[in-house]
């Protein structure tokens, strides 16, 4: 095919971020991270959130959303494209990112693929929690995992996220769990959840995000879950797992571990 001549790079990589203001770095060290992986491949960022670009544009910064980027990468000539989806969970974010590649194939010459997000796998999100709940439990305090959540309750990914909350009450006596607005959140469960805390002896609470990379969630939701709580209870946000001001879950080794293998089994996929 005449067209196709045009396409003379191999591979390209995709980050395909949310994005945000207050931590944007942790998705350039990501970047920094998969270029040193994959030292032949080039390596793009794409922002989901047009709150983001939009403030990030204000402060000078020029990013791109994943549509503009795939155009961008298809326009250099790349024959292979991984769109790696740096979404905790595979709900709605990830559909919209499997979406556009999927349009993106029906017209473009390029092999493109995109990977799964990262507590898909069954194994992956056990392990990952497992490691998330041993390096932030702390003696006589108890966690209170707080999810995200989707307000779509009919999506296919809101199993991972009932997984992970289930998972994570099961392996630790002191462990509790509620989203912000998805199923059983904080606002709606906080009389209940503070009763049982309280049944329970709870006497010190910390607040855990389960956010990727900290936003205005953590910054608003979480300052005001931990305020809500230190009406009954000594309370805390747990503190961040590197030297960072805030807690994000891409620090967690088996965050960028897993990224790296969805990554890497995508490659493997286009032979």
């Amino acid at each position: 095919m005449k067209r196709y001549r045009h396409y003379k790079q191999d591979k390209a990589i995709i980050l395909s971020c949310f994005g945000s203001v207050i931590e944007q770095d942790k998705y350039l060290e990501l970047k920094k991270l998969v270029e040193d992986k994959f030292e032949n491949v080039d390596v793009f960022l794409s922002f989901s959130s047009r709150m983001v670009l939009k403030d990030l544009q204000k402060r000078g910064m020029e990013y791109k959303n994943l549509p503009q980027i795939l155009s961008d990468v298809d326009m250099l000539g790349y024959k292979n494209i991984i769109v790696a989806s740096i979404n905790l969970f595979p709900t709605d974010e990830h559909e919209v990112l499997k979406k556009t590649v999927d349009g993106f194939n029906n017209f473009s010459l390029a092999n493109i693929r995109y990977s799964n997000a990262i507590l898909t796998k069954s194994k992956d999100t056990t392990l990952f929690l497992k490691d998330l709940d041993e390096s932030v439990t702390k003696k006589d305090t108890a966690n209170l995992y707080v999810i995200h959540g989707t307000p779509a309750l009919e999506l296919g990914g809101i199993e991972s996220i009932t997984y992970s909350a289930k998972f994570l009450e099961m392996i630790g006596d002191a462990n509790y769990t509620c989203s912000l607005e998805g199923a059983f959140p904080f606002y709606a469960i906080k009389e209940q959840l503070i009763k049982q805390m309280k049944k329970d002896g709870v006497k010190n609470v910390q607040v855990i995000p389960m956010l990727l990379v900290s936003g205005n969630h953590y910054i608003k939701d979480m300052v005001e879950i931990r305020d809500d709580l230190a009406e009954h209870f000594n309370s805390s946000i747990v503190e961040s797992l590197t030297d960072g001001e805030r807690f994000n879950l891409i620090e967690l080794q088996n965050s960028t571990k897993i990224i790296l293998n969805n990554i890497k089994e995508e490659i493997t996929k286009l032979g």
